[in-house]
C-alpha cells in the first residue's frame, strides 16, 4: 500500500491526501507565486491526479500562465490559505502548496524555476536544479 501525506488550510476547512510520493517539488520565483502567497517563492509538489483527494470546499482565482492556458489557483475561502494549482498545461497533475503539508519538511525541493524572477536576497538552494524560467513551461 503507498504511503499517504495529508495536509489542509490554517483554519482546517479544508483537507486532503495523496498517495505515492510526488513527482517532483520545486522552488518557484515567480511573480504570481510570490504575490500568492506573500513571500519571496513557493514551494510546491506536483503529485498526479488520481493521487489526491480533498475535502472542504475552494475558491478559485483564475489565472494565466506563461504557456497562455489557464492555471486554477484554489485557496480557502476563510483563511486564505492556498491549497493548489490547476494548470492546463500539466492537466495529468495536482499542484499542491507544500507550504499546507501536516509535515512540510518530508519533500526536499529538487529544482527551482523562475530564477530569473528570484528577489536578489534570496540564497539558491544546494543541491536543486535550476531553471531561468521554468522547466516544464508553466507557471506554479
Amino acid at each position: 500500500m503507498d504511503d499517504v501525506t495529508n495536509g489542509g488550510c490554517l483554519c482546517g476547512n479544508i483537507r486532503y491526501s495523496f498517495t505515492g510520493e510526488p513527482v517532483m517539488t520545486a522552488i518557484c520565483h515567480c511573480r504570481h507565486c510570490q504575490k500568492q502567497g506573500g513571500s519571496a517563492f513557493s514551494v510546491v509538489c506536483a503529485v498526479p491526479v488520481a493521487a489526491y483527494q480533498q475535502s472542504g470546499a475552494t475558491r478559485v482565482f483564475e489565472d494565466v500562465g506563461d504557456s497562455g492556458l489557464p492555471l486554477a489557483r484554489h485557496f480557502c475561502p476563510d483563511c486564505g490559505s492556498p491549497i493548489v494549482s490547476i494548470a492546463k498545461a500539466l492537466s495529468d497533475f495536482t499542484i499542491i502548496k507544500a507550504g499546507t503539508l501536516d509535515n512540510p519538511s518530508q519533500f526536499a525541493p529538487m529544482l527551482e524555476v523562475y530564477c530569473d524572477h528570484s528577489l536578489s536576497w534570496v540564497p539558491h538552494l544546494d543541491g536543486t536544479q535550476r531553471f531561468s524560467l521554468s522547466n516544464f513551461g508553466e507557471e506554479g
